[in-house]
């Protein structure tokens, strides 16, 4: 049974005053019409191309698969004049044929004009605009506990008393990748409750600043409009950087480069994770991630850990961050989260030696307190 589509007229009630009211941009909602064969465009202020400084523009890029060589991708002159101009809000369109190809393959999402995408600086900045788009001040919002705590400073600036999923490509475990939300919504009645994030900064580059959100059309229209009158556009030339890599590669290639970095975080996390059976079996329980770059761990001492990896971790030369930062509410939590990405071997055993000798030194500390206070 074909699920039904939930008509633009159901997202109005959810729709914030902000985003009701934020009129599309007189300019930029008549950029599409400069494609028509036979118009002569007088419309917006795009500095002349033959100003560019600009000329050429090759990076060099490794195989998608291991032992494969390097290629050189050039972007030709039409191309690369068009990364240097003003474009589409809601992304350029030979990236967003690759992307829709993308989210069919991986989360069997068709496209259709019931839903679309729209590429934005980084997933960051798309569910930024999705809040916005969603959230009046004083709104109560149903959130995890802990969340990503990217969102919690949008929360709280909109004084409130949505899914991301930025390791659906480092998933590691054992057992076959569970499907998203995306792709489960096609099982229910009704489709259109789904608004999906997606970032490429954890499996191309960090600093590239490209994610993609997928979800209803009339969300996607809010989030262009937010972006449309804020930034006006993800950066034209990262985008045909990365759809140069993407087309060059293909999905298969794609996909093959991101079971490379799944691998990769695996050797990293089994590393860790010996780390933590020598240093701290006995001072905190864990639970081994299947996913990602952190480990979560709750350390055993006592129920907060802020103290401890604020300052005595510190002190003793140790890093990490802990769980409070993590809670809706900031409230104590004897949790701990820790980034294995970066750090090699040596340092891990390192770090976790030094918190190891911050928690019993912790622990020495509360026993003496404890034999004072029994003597007065």
């Amino acid at each position: 049974m074909q699920a039904k589509v939930l008509p633009k007229e159901f997202y109005t009630a959810f729709l914030s005053d902000v985003a009701k009211n934020r009129q599309p941009s007189a300019i930029r909602g008549l950029f599409p019409l400069e494609k028509v064969p036979g118009v002569i465009s007088l419309l917006a202020g795009k500095p002349n191309a033959a100003t560019f400084p600009f000329t050429a523009l090759s990076f060099t890029a490794r195989a998608p698969r291991a032992g494969g060589a390097e290629t050189t991708l050039t972007l030709d002159a039409k191309a690369l004049s068009d990364a240097l101009q003003y474009g589409d809000t809601a992304g350029q369109s030979e990236l967003l044929d690759w992307l829709y190809a993308l989210q069919a393959r991986n989360h069997g999402r068709t496209r259709t004009a019931d839903w679309r995408l729209s590429v934005g600086a980084g997933s960051q900045d798309l569910i930024y605009k999705a809040v916005a788009a969603l959230v009046n001040p004083g709104d109560s919002v149903l959130v995890e506990s802990p969340v990503y705590a990217g969102v919690l400073p949008m929360f709280h600036t909109l004084h409130c008393n949505q899914v991301d999923d930025p390791y659906f490509y480092l998933y590691y475990g054992a057992a076959p990748r569970y499907p998203s939300y995306f792709a489960l919504e096609l099982e229910e009645p009704e489709v259109g409750r789904v608004l999906r994030f997606d970032s490429l900064s954890k499996i191309l580059s960090a600093g590239i600043r490209i994610g993609f959100a997928s979800g209803p059309e009339p969300l996607l229209a809010a989030i262009d409009q937010h972006t449309a009158t804020s930034n006006l556009q993800t950066s034209s030339l990262t985008q045909a950087i990365v759809t140069k890599l993407l087309v060059a590669w293909g999905h298969d290639g794609f996909m093959a480069h991101t079971e490379g970095v799944a691998a990769f975080y695996k050797a990293k996390r089994d590393v860790f994770a010996a780390a933590m059976d020598t240093h701290l079996a006995g001072l905190a329980e864990w639970a081994v991630p299947e996913a990602g770059m952190f480990f979560w761990f709750k350390l055993l001492a006592g129920p907060d850990s802020r103290a401890l990896i604020e300052t005595r971790a510190f002190a003793h030369g140790v890093l990490a961050l802990p769980g409070t930062v993590f809670l809706p509410n900031g409230r104590a939590t004897p949790y701990v989260r820790a980034s294995f990405s970066l750090a090699p071997p040596e340092d891990v055993d390192a770090a976790l030696a030094r918190l190891r000798t911050a928690i019993l030194a912790a622990r020495a500390e509360e026993v003496e307190a404890a034999a004072a206070a029994a003597k007065e």
